[in-house]
């Protein structure tokens, strides 16, 4: 078992090392800061957002991706796709985005695209050489959602490193999130403020290099 492993990481080393770039996904649920974190990246490395943000649930409702960012961590650099995917939910009621004044008919709407988004969210996991999975740091991860994502990517044998968001706040807890998968590499971040943001490129090598 232990060789087969070994075989694997030495395989993805190979398949990383052969690429031009590669492509990163933000997963997670939705309003945990993937956009957020995509537009630091992108404003730290090329010096534009990638995508809109909103307090709204679903702000996101497509695939929206940057192709060559190149990132850099010590004297290392490698060449990115960031794509910033729809947030992952199991369940999608236009009667949420009710609370935030929309009208009927345009909470239906973005309910039904927020649907379609999580539908394309997890078709493009299979394009994925690495994924970033965006957890807020102040809710409970032990969530159906959040189980979802993971049991997806473990099925795809998918490089992974979980970020842990929001650590601002005060609720924020990283040790609750690194209990509930103390399989992967936790990272706390706050995307909006840049806090510990290096230490998530240098994460983000060791993940892919």
């Amino acid at each position: 078992m232990a060789a087969k492993f070994t075989d694997f990481i030495a395989n993805l080393f190979s398949i990383f090392r052969k690429k031009k770039s590669v492509k990163l996904g933000l997963y997670g649920p939705p309003n945990s800061g993937k956009s957020s974190l995509a537009n630091k990246i992108c404003e730290d490395w090329i010096g534009e957002p990638l995508s809109s943000v909103s307090q709204v649930p679903h702000e996101t409702r497509e695939v929206k991706q940057k192709e060559k960012v190149v990132i850099k961590s010590g004297k290392k650099s490698l060449t990115f796709n960031i794509v910033d995917t729809p947030g992952i939910a199991t369940k999608i009621d236009y009667t949420d985005f009710l609370k935030f004044k929309m009208k009927s008919r345009q909470a239906k709407k973005r309910a039904m695209e927020a649907t379609k988004g999580v539908i394309e969210s997890i078709k493009w996991l299979d394009n994925m050489d690495a994924v970033v999975v965006v957890l807020d740091s102040t809710k409970n991860p032990f969530s159906q959602v959040n189980l979802t994502i993971m049991g997806n990517l473990a099925a795809r044998k998918t490089p992974v490193l979980v970020v842990g968001n929001k650590i601002d706040l005060k609720k924020a807890d990283i040790k609750k999130i690194q209990s509930a998968f103390p399989q992967y590499n936790v990272v706390g971040i706050s995307a909006l403020k840049g806090t510990n943001i290096d230490d998530f490129y240098k994460s983000l090598f060791r993940l892919v290099r």
